[in-house]
Formats: C-alpha cells, structure tokens, sequence
C-alpha cells in the first residue's frame, strides 16, 4: 500500500482543502451572494450534467483504467488512447444533435415546475462535454500512476473557480445570470489543463486504427456506459427530481445537507485515484493474492478515517447549522442519512473496482439499473411523504441494500472479502464516538464548540485507533507524531 498511500495521502490534502473552499461556497457565499432559485438552478443544472456525463464520455474512463496495463507495446497502446478519445464523440453528437432539434420541447418539459430554468438547458450538454473528457484524461494520467495533479484539477479548480465568480457577483463584476455562463466556462478550462498534463505524461502518436481488441473495449464500454449511469443516478437523481416535485430552492437546501454529509466520502475519493489502476493491473495480471490484501487494507483504512470524520460531522451538527442563514437550517436527518450511507460505501473499500476491472463486469448493468430503478421509485413516494428528507432516506436505503449485495458478490465470486479482525471493533468504536459527543458541547458560542469539540474527539479518536492497532498503515503513519509526544 506504499504508493497509495503516498499519493492518498497528498489527494486526501488537496481533497480536504477542496472540501473547504467548497464548504465555504456551498455554506456561505452561495447562500449569502446567490438567490435560492439560482442556487437551486446551479445545482439544478450542474447534477443534470452529471447524469448526462457518462453517457457522453460512453465509459471510456473506466476502459482506459481496465485495459491500458494489457498492451505492452508502444504501437497498441498508441492506437487503444487514440480509439479512446474518439469512442465519446459517436455519442455527443447524436445527443448535441437531438438537442439543437428538440431543444424547446426540452427546456419546456424541464422548466414546468421552475420557469428560470428554461434558458439555462443548453449548459447541461456543455458541462456534460467538458466533464467527460476531463474524467477521460484523468484516466490517461491515472494509467501513469501519476493522479495528484488530476485530483488537485477535478477537486479545487472549479470549487476556486465558483468562489472567484461568486465574488464578482458580490461585487456586481458580473451579474447573477452571466455567473452561470462564467462558470461553464471555467469546466472547459479545467478539461484543457488535464489533457495538456495528461498528453506530457504520454504523447501517443495518434493512429486511426483499431486495437486488435477492439469488440472486447466496445463491449465493456457499453456495459460500463450504463452501470456507470445508473451508478450516477443514485448520486444526482434527488437534485433533479426535486424541482420536479417542489420549489427549486428547496434543492439549494437539500444541498447544503448533501454537501456535509458528502465530506465522509472525502478519503475514499482521494484512495481511489491510485487504488483503481492497481488493482486493475493485479486483476489483468491474476495477482489474486494482491488484490486481497488492497480489498482489506482499503476497507479498514478508509473505515478509520471516514469514521472520524463521519464522528466530526454527526456531533457538531446542530452548531454547524446554527452558523448558516435559518431558512438553510433543520437538515440534521439528511446529514445523518447521506454520511451514513457514504460511511457504508468507504468500508466497501475497493470492492467496486473489483467487480469493473474482472471478468464478471457484465453483472453492473443489471445491478446499476436495478439501483437507479429502486432510487428513483422511493425518491417518488418519500420526497411526496418526507420533503428533501425522503430525498436522502432513499439514498441510504439503496445504498445499504445494493452495496451490501455487491458484498457478497465479491464473496461468491472471488471468494474475498474486507473484514479484518479489528473491523468490528472499529464500528463499535465508531459508534461509541458519536454516541457520547452528539448530545454534549462546551455551551460556547457554535463555532467555538465545533473547534473545541472536534480536537477533544480527534485526539481521543486517534489515541484509540493507534493504541488499538486498527491498522498497520495508520500506526506506520503516526508512530513518529505520536512518539514525540510519549
């Protein structure tokens, strides 16, 4: 785990200090500079894109991560990345196409409920474009083992971006509705600086012909094209269906909710960048005994530190939300739901990119479609019966439900799974934590709670796992801090 923990670890930086220009925007300055209709229309239109993004980039990032590490020579690799940036195309010009002829049919079905969004429809097809070749190009970097700089790009770059615009919305540099077209802009500047970096790291000389693989990528690219979209809907669908069913603003509330309790996931994110390529180079190359040993450190790794910050979150609540303007209060249940949901998933560890990088990939289709079915059937009924909480109660639900199955799944086919001897113990002790700390506090003011609530439990919470030895990777990595100290 050498090397993914080193670049974990810078990710896991740029991650966290994405995750606080992000917080600040998400939490203040969009909530303070922006209207709620437009802050509900910015969410809106950027979770649209997202859903529209794999279609687009038609799987091609995943292909490129799954079968780079089986060529070995220079000539097939050359031709497999030039394939690569052309496979996108067959599907964004039909869609751009469909587009242009049935674009007011389009903006009018999406702008029943909420009329502001009507003139804003085309910048979903534009960031959808600049996402997917972003994620290709990371892709590209990520098969060079080289993911810092790609994270640095997809995590703080259009959260600067955002906060910069927002300022000049503050200061009427730009007005409300150029914010909208500014920050479009900023994506595709991002995709640019990705594909220069990635280009460096390996120039292909570009070869209009097919791999000898060829139906192998189109097959697996069609298949991960669709678990891949369904696997996004269960990330944006309540973003998009919530103007559908209510006011748009209420989707810039269940937002904020989102936001918090997404910070969970935040070490998971940074893993992956690294963790992905590995193991599908053990899996091409059936190192077996080396995937079981990332499954299982991945698992307990991420377990410990998404549980601090799961702990962090969950019992310093209600001060955060004190801190926001009151109409964006009472999201304590969506936190709860969403962190608890990305909670399960980081304790999954690498056990998605098992199942994409084998033989059995086929089995995400039917799964991710079951899924996005499942998700989007309870979102009906729960947001009609619990407003945006339903929203995220549907997210933990399915979450539980389908990645528990793909446990087993792992389990059954490959005969391998994540726990360690210390993981049960770790859950108790994760759950003890919030347990203890969310019905007490310091009686100071909010922000002086959090900060002196969040040491006592993190100096706690980490003299815990080390004295434990919850795992050998994290004592590794505090054995020197803490030794100063003893």
């Amino acid at each position: 785990m050498g090397i993914v923990f080193k670049q974990s670890f810078k990710n896991t930086l740029t991650i966290y200090g994405a995750f606080a220009i992000g917080g600040v925007n998400a939490l203040f300055l969009y909530t303070s500079f922006l209207e709620d209709t437009y802050y509900g229309l910015v969410t809106f239109l950027l979770s649209t894109a997202n859903l529209l993004m794999p279609f687009v980039a038609f799987g091609v990032q995943y292909t490129v991560l799954k079968f780079y590490s089986n060529y070995t020579s220079k000539l097939e690799r050359d031709k497999f990345l030039s394939i690569a940036l052309i496979l996108p195309l067959l599907v964004a010009i039909p869609i751009g196409t469909l587009g242009v002829f049935f674009y007011e049919g389009i903006s009018s079905y999406l702008s029943l409920k909420n009329p502001v969004v009507k003139n804003y429809v085309f910048v979903i097809y534009l960031v959808a474009i600049a996402c997917a070749y972003f994620e290709i190009f990371y892709a590209w970097a990520k098969v060079q083992m080289q993911s810092v700089y790609g994270n640095l790009l997809k995590e703080l770059f259009s959260r600067i971006a955002a906060m910069v615009l927002l300022i000049a919305v503050y200061f009427k540099w730009i007005s409300v509705e150029n914010f909208i077209w500014y920050l479009t802009v900023a994506y595709f500047i991002r995709m640019t600086l990705m594909a220069l970096y990635a280009l460096r790291l390996y120039r292909p000389k570009f070869l209009f012909r097919f791999p000898e693989n060829i139906g192998d990528i189109m097959k697996y690219s069609f298949y991960i094209i669709l678990a891949g979209a369904a696997g996004t809907i269960l990330i944006d669908i309540d973003k998009f269906m919530i103007p559908q069913k209510e006011a748009i603003a209420l989707t810039a509330y269940y937002s904020v909710g989102v936001y918090i309790g997404s910070v969970v996931e935040t070490p998971g994110r940074a893993m992956s960048q690294i963790l992905q390529p590995l193991l599908a180079r053990a899996i091409n190359t059936d190192k077996m005994d080396e995937v079981a040993s990332l499954y299982k450190k991945s698992s307990i790794n991420l377990l410990a530190i998404s549980g601090l910050v799961f702990i962090l979150i969950n019992s310093n609540i209600i001060d955060m939300y004190e801190l926001l303007p009151e109409k964006f209060r009472g999201g304590v249940y969506i936190v709860l739901y969403i962190s608890l949901a990305k909670l399960y998933h980081m304790f999954l560890g690498g056990n998605g990119a098992i199942i994409s990088n084998s033989k059995y990939y086929k089995v995400l289709l039917p799964y991710g479609i079951s899924m996005a079915i499942s998700v989007i059937i309870l979102n009906y009924y729960l947001i009609d019966f619990m407003s945006i909480e339903g929203a995220a109660l549907s997210t933990l639900i399915v979450v539980f439900v389908f990645n528990t199955i793909k446990l087993w799944y792992v389990k059954f086919k490959f005969k391998l799974y994540p726990f360690t001897s210390k993981t049960l113990l770790l859950i108790v002790l994760i759950f003890s934590f919030y347990g203890a700390f969310f019905f007490w506090n310091f009686g100071l003011h909010p922000f002086l709670n959090i900060v002196l609530k969040g040491v006592l439990i993190s100096v706690l919470y980490v003299v815990a796992i080390y004295k434990l030895n919850i795992s050998k990777d994290i004592n590794t990595l505090l054995q020197p801090v803490l030794a100063r100290f003893s």
